[in-house]
């Protein structure tokens, strides 16, 4: 039976390197800290029956105190069909406008190149499914969902803390996952409150990771030591790409755009991304429907996934998911807190100005931003605290902790 190590103190590095957390791909410009995405098809499961276990909500030391439920696993595909748009008539974008936008954020913010290895993980950054564990990177992403970078890295520095780290063999150098899973739900909880949504991402990553120590002792011939603590999914490294994601939705807080990430990231498939900042880019360049034609659905940052997924060149869905994050939080005129009145419009010289229809209410209000962001499907108080963020960071012209979520 494995044992853990205490978690070394760890020199973070250039947090300012290239979105996720992978590298320095971009050299003109440093980047910002990334800020970590919501989380798009939230469902609370459970495999594991869990008795007794009360833990308080977000609200302060005197909320409520709820009992844990019990639910079954879920079973989503969000209505998408792989490799298939939900809006077949729209030929939009087409490989040639790609090739044109990518060229011109190259030129802008560097070129982007995909590593050549997935890092090793760290032990500061909860990242965006960045390591070579996929049980690992998929616990991480959830993590980082509806919460800043800067809170979602703080709430996996607590797992780090409580639970320590594994020395070797699978998910090496990350968080001592089983121990997690074997621990009771309010220390989990403790653990990760500085993150925000605590009781729903305790309850979540304790159920991914009871499924997937269930699939593994499944897994074992008759006989095997069943009190072996390895967890691991890396079985979804040898999946299609499809077959990996759709797998992926079926844990509990996983939706596509996190199942997305962990391609990307983490098996190093083509898979087009969407957070808000691809989401908004691809609504102001017009790559997806302003209004989804009879009987299909409405649209939004799964369809659009779903879309642009079927129709951007493979080779090019990294750079762009990459270039867009960067793009769309530093352009002084494709930032969501941006507007005709904004400090930073007049003198901003915008590389695809020429390709984009900026719409929607106009930016720069707490109100309007977060009216936005509650349409996506982020949680009111959520959005309510970054949209006051963002305001904040667009009067004072600085991006260094732009808290709009993904």
């Amino acid at each position: 039976k494995k044992a853990t190590i205490k978690a070394e103190k760890e020199d973070p590095g250039d947090v300012n390197d290239l979105p996720h957390n992978l590298g320095t791909a971009l050299p003109d410009l440093p980047v910002k800290r990334k800020v970590e995405d919501d989380e798009d098809g939230e469902v609370k499961v459970s495999r594991r029956k869990i008795n007794k276990s009360k833990i308080k909500e977000e609200d302060g030391d005197g909320a409520e105190v709820k009992d844990v439920k019990v639910k079954t696993p879920k079973k989503a595909n969000y209505g998408l069909t792989p490799g298939i748009s939900p809006y077949p008539d729209y030929a939009r974008p087409t490989p040639e406008e790609c090739e044109e936008v990518t060229r011109l954020l190259s030129a802008k913010h560097g070129v982007v190149n995909a590593p050549k290895a997935v890092p090793p993980p760290s032990l500061t950054v909860a990242g965006c499914g960045e390591v070579p564990s996929v049980l690992d990177a998929l616990i991480r992403t959830r993590l980082s969902a509806n919460t800043t970078g800067k809170n979602s890295s703080a709430a996996f520095q607590g797992l780090v803390r409580k639970f320590g780290t594994i020395p070797n063999g699978v998910g090496k150098g990350s968080v001592d996952w089983d121990a997690v899973r074997r621990a009771p739900l309010k220390d989990v909880y403790k653990a990760i409150a500085c993150g925000g949504l605590a009781d729903r991402k305790s309850r979540d990553i304790q159920a991914i990771l009871q499924m997937a120590w269930d699939e593994n002792r499944a897994a074992e011939p008759d006989g095997a030591d069943v009190e072996h603590t390895v967890i691991s999914l890396d079985h979804i490294h040898a999946m299609t790409t499809d077959d990996a994601i759709n797998k992926m939705l079926t844990f509990p807080g996983i939706g596509p755009k996190t199942a997305s990430c962990v391609a990307l990231f983490c098996l190093q498939r083509p898979s087009f991304a969407v957070d808000t900042h691809v989401f908004r880019l691809c609504r102001y360049l017009g790559w997806v429907p302003t209004k989804p034609g009879p009987g299909q659905p409405r649209i939004d940052r799964n369809t659009a996934f779903a879309h642009c997924d079927a129709r951007v060149p493979d080779r090019l869905k990294y750079p762009l998911h990459q270039l867009f994050i960067k793009h769309g939080k530093e352009c002084g005129r494709c930032r969501a807190i941006t507007g005709t009145g904004s400090k930073d419009w007049d003198n901003t010289v915008c590389p695809i100005e020429h390709l984009v229809h900026r719409h929607g209410a106009r930016k720069g209000g707490k109100k309007e931003r977060k009216l936005e962001m509650m349409e996506e499907g982020m949680p009111e108080a959520t959005a309510d605290q970054v949209a006051e963020e963002e305001v904040a960071a667009a009067k004072t012209n600085s991006d260094s902790e732009l808290t709009e979520l993904e």
